[in-house]
């Protein structure tokens, strides 16, 4: 049996199955009554619905995930890949553009079969909890805008790769990563100002209590800004959060509207000084060595596995190609990215313990900080309790109980 076939199969399966299994041991992990320690974060009714809120995603994520991996099996088994091909081959394109048709074509269809999800995800469950804030018509846009970008940043980039593979001879893997770093460093520098206003609007923080509140504490530990953005995130949901974007004289502080009409000014200034923190820890510096050395590893892999004959065998292609290995590759590489992406997961969490830290050690108000926590839970509908495993799995941030006791931990510095 081929070894590319049963390498992927197996990966891809107990990718599912490590996702079917955290899932189920999350729920099984709910309890009636809220952590100890956290009993002040909802009243009873709210609880009982956060509860709910976990069990309705949680299902809708295992029926959704359950699907698509059916579909991927049954595309791949019946030789979907090759036939596709062969469509794309009969159009006699040049090599590169047939690359980037073939490759958009199933993006295409990921997302019209993704669509019906996406659909019921926004207009029911998330209604239902009371979140979505969503229009028809901000929700076409959003896809249209997404395809669009995908055209004009996306298919130029692919084609670039497509082509240094196709000509570029044994340097190519070099060539590619160079490229596609360089321009995920300058998506960094533009996305603030081109990108991220085709999708939300900012507006610049009025002058007032909360603006000066959070000048005096960026001077106070030396660090420049010339953009505090509110940012309607209530066009989509009422859901809350901020964040840091960009490098520069394009970096920018942004708060959603949700977020600076729930919580106070000092509550908003120890969140900024979290943010503000990552930035001050290198977390962002850190995060994108992280991603330029592992796509290296990838881009060197990938030129290695092109041209072996029994990764394209494992998919039933008839003829080999640079761009349908691209995506083969990529299911290949599963095993390698579920171990790497758990360790990014860790880091992650790491990092935002570090930032917790910063926050209560420069501006001195921690139960500000958890205070705003707590709402950013009540608002988010959070899970107080997540199994263990599911967090090693999934959380980006340490759940809501370890974070709280960390911030209230004395400095060991």
């Amino acid at each position: 049996m081929n070894a590319f076939f049963v390498i992927i199969l197996v990966a891809v399966l107990v990718e599912f199955l490590l996702g079917v299994v955290s899932n189920l041991l999350n729920l099984s992990a709910l309890r009636p009554e809220a952590p100890e320690g956290l009993e002040d974060v909802y009243e009873p009714e709210k609880y009982a619905k956060s509860q709910e809120y976990t069990k309705v995603n949680t299902g809708f994520d295992l029926i959704t995930s359950t699907f698509k991996l059916a579909l991927l099996l049954t595309f791949w088994l019946f030789g979907g890949f090759n036939w596709l091909d062969q469509i794309v081959r009969d159009w006699e394109f040049h090599v590169i553009l047939s690359g980037v048709v073939y490759i958009g074509l199933l993006g295409i269809a990921y997302i019209v079969i993704n669509l019906p999800f996406s659909i019921y995800k926004t207009f029911v469950i998330e209604a239902q909890f009371g979140f979505n804030k969503t229009t028809w018509g901000t929700f076409v846009m959003d896809r249209v805008k997404a395809l669009g970008l995908a055209i004009v940043l996306g298919a130029p980039l692919l084609a670039a790769v497509l082509a240094f593979f196709e000509y570029g001879g044994d340097f190519a893997w070099l060539y590619a990563w160079v490229a596609i770093t360089i321009v995920m460093l300058a998506i960094q520098f533009i996305a603030p100002t081109w990108i991220m206003p085709l999708f939300n609007k900012f507006t610049p923080l009025e002058p007032g209590e909360l603006r000066d509140s959070i000048l005096d504490y960026a001077r106070s530990v030396n660090f420049t800004v010339n953009n505090i953005m509110v940012m309607d995130g209530s066009k989509r949901s009422s859901k809350s959060n901020a964040f840091f974007t960009g490098f520069g004289k394009n970096k920018r502080i942004a708060l959603f509207d949700t977020l600076v009409d729930n919580h106070t000014v000092t509550e908003l200034v120890a969140v900024l000084a979290h943010e503000i923190g990552h930035y001050k820890k290198k977390h962002i510096i850190q995060s994108m060595v992280v991603n330029a050395i592992n796509g290296l590893i990838v881009f060197f892999l990938l030129s290695i596995f092109l041209r072996s004959e029994g990764l394209f065998d494992a998919f039933f292609m008839d003829e080999m190609s640079k761009y349908a290995g691209l995506l083969f590759f990529g299911l290949l590489y599963t095993p390698v990215d579920i171990v790497l992406s758990m360790a990014m997961q860790y880091v992650s969490r790491r990092h935002e313990y570090e930032a917790d830290r910063w926050s209560v050690e420069t501006y001195g108000r921690p139960n500000d900080l958890s205070g705003s926590l707590k709402k950013l839970s009540q608002d988010n509908l959070s899970n107080l309790g997540p199994h263990p495993f599911y967090v090693f799995l999934n959380y980006t941030h340490p759940p809501l109980k370890e974070r709280i006791r960390a911030i209230e931990r004395p400095s060991t510095s």
